[in-house]
Parts: structure tokens; C-alpha cells; sequence
């Protein structure tokens, strides 16, 4: 089932949750809603489910609008971060709960529960857990058995909030390797919420970047990774050293030396320059050296990579975001091969830069 978002903008008293978001999700596509806390993203999946109604706009599924639809007839199976299963039901009972409390017209055999139900649970790897209760098992094993239950109703949307949230680190990124695997299986169109960039960018078809209630960006994983539409959108996924200077004749500059960047040509003004920390090349500091020269104040190595903070030795008056901690990254072999220590001044020098120019000026 395909979705259309046409124009939606939903406020709570002064606040503008969503500002007339438009988006479509393509049938058996995996979508995920990435942006920080308050951004919209948990608002929009509720109005696509149906616990919420916009103010303005529409949700239309395969064409259809589901504006007076209620929420148990959009066939929307929705998985909530806190598992929301019933305590007092044993895991086979959870997840027969959806197909016992249908219509009687609609509801399956006792044979056909039991045997659906089984098969849910070989389905999320779980089906020797039959007679426990939630209580007896592990945060992921809880989750698991929450996407069955949304699962059993055969739901035409699969709506997830934020799923792995309540989840320790290992154990989600098991569960984000196992979403992906079932959904290449089921195909069931799906969107998840996540402020994870990592497990956005890893388990979903299209990421769309979401901020202040707007939509920011929508691509996929590569291509928001490769190509940020906006500031936002570059500062939001993974680390990144944001550098002031101006944009001049086509070029930029920075701290003092030109930026090589990705961009042809820019008007005139100030610019901001975005430089992740991989994109960065340390060397000693020599006499002469062009480059940003900075003191090691912290050197963090860790398995192959080696993390470092560097404070710039001189503000740059013509800099405001001078002064402030660099972070760059190397391979730990090479930082060793350096033979550098804390306190050590070396230089560093962006080997490429995604730039932004804030405001242009007349020629």
C-alpha cells in the first residue's frame, strides 16, 4: 500500500508540530522519520495512524483519503518504543490479541489463531517463549514480540515509534540488522521514527530529515549522507567541525587558508564550511605550514581509529567559530606512526568541504 501526504500541519496551542508537510511512500518501501526531539516526526506517524487528525492536509492510502477513516479500519499495525504488551497475557496470548477481537465475521478459527500465532513467532525467532509473560523476558525479545502482535492483523502499513529506544546499544543494533532482514522478507510498507542517524541511515529504503515541524531533506541513506540539502541536515548526521570565513570569487576561506571544495562557485559573503573529522589531515607543525594550527588537547584511540580534540592556537578575528575544539579522526597505525603526544602542536587542513553561504553581497 502506497502513502500520500498531501499538505499536513497540525499545531498544539502555539506550538507548530508539523508545517505543511508533504511526502510519498512508495508500497513495500521501508521509510524512516530521522530529526532531533520536537521536530514533528512522532506527530506525523500518529497522524498517519490515526491517534491523531491534522489540522490541515490529508493522508491518502493507494489514492484513497483516510481523513474519516478510523483508526481500526486503516489496517495500520503500529509498534510503540515501551512494547506496550499485556502483562497479565502470555506471549501467545499477546500476540492472538489483534485476531481475537475481531468482528466476529472477520475473526479467524480457534485453529487458525493458534496456527497464525506459531508462525509469527518462528517468524521473529521466538516461538519456543510461547507460555511465558513479558516480565520473563529480555527488552529485545519484548520488542520482538510487540512487531509480531502488530504483525498478526496483516497490517497493509507498518508503523514504528522510535522501536529500539528503550533498547542498550548492542542488543538495538542486533534488532535494526533483524528489522531489515524481516522486511525484505514481508515487503509490508513500513515508516519508523528514529533521532538514531546511525540506525536510520542503516536500515532504511529513504531517510527523510525532519526539523521544527518541515521536512528538510528526503533521500536515500548515500545520498543525504553524500549530498546535505542544508546545514541542518550536514550538522545533524554524525560529527562534523563547522568553520566560519567568506566565500570570495569562487573560492572560500577559512582561518586563513583556502577550502578546497565540492561546490563550482558562490557569490560573495559569509560562509559556513562544514568538515567532518575523517576529512581532516594532521601532520606535526612545521615553520611554515599552511593549515590550521592547533594544540592536541586530547587524543582518544580506539581499536583502528584514533580520535582527536585540537584547540586552534590563535582566534582568528574573522573567524567567530575559531577558538572552539576540532575534531578530526585518523587510523590509529597512522596517528601512532605521527608519534604525537598530548600538548603537541600540529596542523590541519580539510581535504574537503560542503559550504554554505549565509548571505550574499552585491558586487
Amino acid at each position: 500500500m502506497s502513502i500520500e501526504i498531501r499538505n499536513v500541519s497540525k499545531q498544539f496551542g502555539d506550538f507548530h508540530a508539523l508545517r505543511d508537510v508533504s511526502l510519498d511512500v512508495s508500497s513495500g518501501e521501508l521509510v524512516a522519520l530521522l530529526g532531533p526531539s520536537g521536530c514533528g516526526k512522532t506527530t506525523l506517524l500518529r497522524i498517519i495512524a490515526g491517534l491523531e487528525t491534522a489540522d490541515t492536509g490529508s493522508i491518502l492510502f493507494s489514492g484513497e483519503d483516510t481523513t474519516d477513516v478510523h483508526v481500526r479500519e486503516r489496517q495500520v499495525g503500529f509498534v510503540f518504543q515501551h512494547y506496550a504488551l499485556f502483562r497479565h497475557m502470555t506471549v501467545f496470548e499477546n500476540v492472538a490479541f489483534g485476531l481475537r477481537v475481531k468482528p466476529r465475521s472477520a475473526r479467524p478459527s480457534e485453529a487458525q489463531i493458534k496456527s497464525k500465532v506459531h508462525d509469527l513467532l518462528k517468524l521473529v525467532q521466538l516461538d519456543w517463549l510461547a507460555d511465558r509473560y513479558p516480565s520473563q523476558l529480555s527488552g529485545g525479545q519484548r520488542q520482538r514480540i510487540a512487531l509480531a502482535r502488530a504483525l498478526a492483523v496483516e497490517p497493509k502499513v507498518l508503523l514504528l515509534d522510535e522501536p529500539f529506544g528503550a533498547l542498550d546499544a548492542k542488543v538495538r543494533k542486533e534488532l535494526r540488522r533483524w528489522l531489515r532482514r524481516l522486511h525484505d522478507e514481508l515487503h509490508v510498507t513500513s515508516i519508523f521514527v528514529t533521532h538514531d542517524q546511525e540506525e536510520a541511515l542503516e536500515v532504511a529504503d529513504r531517510v527523510v530529515l525532519m526539523n521544527s515541524g518541515k521536512v528538510e531533506q528526503v533521500g536515500s541513506p548515500q545520498d543525504v549522507w553524500d549530498h546535505p540539502a542544508s546545514p541542518f541536515v550536514y550538522g545533524f548526521l554524525g560529527d562534523v567541525n563547522l568553520f566560519h570565513g567568506r566565500a570570495h570569487e569562487g573560492e572560500v576561506h577559512v582561518e586563513g587558508i583556502r577550502i578546497e571544495t565540492q561546490e563550482s562557485a558562490f557569490g560573495d559573503g559569509k560562509a559556513l564550511a562544514y568538515v567532518r573529522p575523517h576529512d581532516l589531515h594532521i601532520e606535526r607543525y612545521t615553520a611554515g605550514a599552511t593549515g590550521i594550527v592547533a594544540t592536541l588537547s586530547r587524543a582518544i584511540v580506539v581499536g583502528p581509529i584514533a580520535r582527536l580534540e585540537l584547540e586552534p592556537v590563535e582566534s582568528n578575528p574573522d573567524n567567530p567559530g575559531s577558538g572552539t575544539i576540532i575534531e578530526a579522526q585518523l587510523p590509529a597505525q597512522q596517528f601512532r606512526d605521527l608519534g604525537l603526544k598530548e600538548g603537541d602542536t600540529v596542523v590541519a587542513t580539510p581535504r574537503k568541504a560542503r559550504v554554505f553561504v549565509e548571505e550574499w553581497v552585491s558586487p
